[in-house]
């Protein structure tokens, strides 16, 4: 009786024993499920997290407009470049006894220099003034005169023949200039600038085309047109560079 029986007790026991680990292992597989989607939240908040630590690239800032209260041109910041030239500053809407030169003085874009009429020395030697060529057989002198189909855009100063002609304002010689009228002749001369002025002069022969020159300055001497404008005033011709007339200078 006591081999059945211990054979029985030993069998109840192996069961006993083998639910027992079935039930730990299911509940040790039940843990892990439940925290397996833990441990990954885990694994991807310590992979996102240096990119939310992570300082954002600056923005690059866009340009601000420019308000109407700001100024939009910036000028000259003193008045020194219209007096040096013996000029003054002042609103356009004043009358000017000469010509406004822009960009000469500070504040607003309105106020511009005003340049005194006679700017210029006395172009020819031998002469106490400027003088405008009259009207001749072969046209007149002035400024946008009735010259054929055309208008004259330029001045006619009188001089002698081969007389001096002198630099009118210091500068500097940038090299020979040509023009051709509508009869196709070819009056020759050299271009004469600096920081606010820019002259053509023609009917001249310069002793050089290039370099410095000071006011007063023998700048050439004047070629004679009578051997092929008979019965002309002798004169040289001045022409702006921008197509200006150049009267309120001379």
């Amino acid at each position: 009786m006591r081999t059945p029986l211990r054979v029985c007790v030993t069998a109840a026991l192996l069961v006993c024993y083998i639910l027992s680990s079935c039930a730990t292992e299911h509940e040790v597989s039940k843990g892990e499920k439940l925290q397996s989607p833990d441990s990954h939240i885990k694994v991807m908040r310590n992979y996102t997290e240096p990119d939310v630590r992570r300082p954002k690239p600056a923005t690059q800032r866009k340009k601000a407009k420019k308000s109407g209260h700001q100024r939009v041109s910036m000028g000259p910041r003193s008045d020194i470049s219209c007096t040096r030239l013996g000029g003054t500053c002042q609103p356009h809407r004043y009358i000017c006894q000469g010509r406004y030169l822009e960009d000469k003085c500070s504040g607003a874009k309105k106020r511009q220099c005003c340049a005194r009429v006679g700017a210029w020395t006395v172009f020819c030697a031998g002469h106490h003034k400027n003088r405008v060529r009259a009207c001749d057989v072969h046209g007149c002198g002035t400024f946008i005169s009735r010259r054929g189909n055309k208008l004259h855009k330029a001045v006619d100063l009188v001089c002698d023949d081969y007389g001096i002609v002198n630099t009118p304002f210091s500068g500097s010689l940038a090299g020979p200039v040509s023009r051709r009228d509508p009869a196709g002749n070819a009056f020759n001369g050299v271009r004469l600038l600096n920081d606010v002025y820019c002259v053509n002069i023609f009917n001249i022969r310069p002793y050089r085309y290039i370099g410095p020159v000071v006011q007063g300055e023998a700048l050439g001497y004047l070629l004679p047109l009578q051997e092929r404008f008979s019965g002309i005033t002798s004169h040289l011709e001045l022409q702006m560079c921008d197509g200006t007339d150049p009267s309120p200078f001379i």
